[in-house]
């Protein structure tokens, strides 16, 4: 039997639960689309170029549009620490509704990593965006492919293990509906099989496959992860309760 001393309050149960992933994914999604789109506005409508593209064009952009360089820089940064207290506040929320497989650990480790990299892809552009280092043509191809990497392959493998850690508890479990936990585990797919990159240029189309529909689907799961969940043994137990009070 629970004494209501024993029970946990309502108002502990919300402590435990952190800040709303939910919100923190439009947070990082929002800023991550930002640094995206401030960055072409900016640069008269180019995009990051590619690592894969001519040596001429990749000096060109970076040479012309510096500044656009280094506002992608700065907001990618900001999207990494979001991402960072995202996979903290879902790996504890895993947790304490009672997950103690290791998907609450993958999703932690997996949205760490993914964070690390995409602040690291932020710094190597950052620093593509100094006058003095876009006047070393090897140093400017050396820098972007590293921030392509890193905020490429990187960032996109580590995300699918942040989805993938939460999909699967959300499954096994019933935290999450089962289509939308399949949906998680198939994107989640995408984004390892794009460790192919690494190896064929034509696999980056499944970078931003991967990357987008990674992020709507964690700004979905973090306002549907239920912040409590019932327990058989509390439901056993006031169920006996109820008997022993019966006249």
């Amino acid at each position: 039997m629970i004494t209501p001393a024993q029970a946990p309050t309502p108002a502990r149960r919300r402590n435990e639960a952190g800040p709303p992933p939910g919100i923190l994914g439009v947070v990082f999604t929002a800023l991550f689309l930002a640094g995206i789109a401030v960055s072409t506005i900016m640069a008269g409508g180019e995009t990051f170029p590619s690592p894969f593209g001519p040596s001429a064009g990749i000096q060109a952009y970076f040479h012309d549009h510096g500044d656009a360089v280094g506002v992608s820089g700065f907001l990618q940064f900001a999207a990494s620490v979001p991402m960072a207290i995202y996979a903290a506040t879902v790996s504890a929320r895993l947790r304490n509704l009672g997950i103690r497989a290791p998907g609450a650990t993958i999703a932690l480790t997996g949205g760490v990593l993914a964070s690390a990299m995409l602040a690291l892809s932020a710094l190597f552009s950052w620093t593509l965006s100094r006058p003095e280092v876009v006047a070393e043509p090897a140093l400017v191809h050396a820098l972007q492919s590293l921030a392509f990497a890193t905020g490429g392959t990187g960032h996109v493998v580590f995300l699918g293990l942040l989805v993938a850690g939460v999909a699967v508890p959300g499954w096994l479990a019933g935290l999450l509906p089962r289509p939308f936990a399949l949906a998680g585990l198939a994107v989640a797919l995408v984004a390892e099989l794009s460790t192919l990159t690494l190896l064929l240029s034509g696999a980056a189309v499944l970078l931003p496959v991967a990357r987008f529909t990674g992020l709507a689907w964690l700004i979905a799961a973090g306002f549907l992860l239920p912040r409590t969940r019932a327990r058989r043994t509390d439901a056993r137990a006031t169920s006996s309760t109820d008997k022993d009070e019966t006249p």
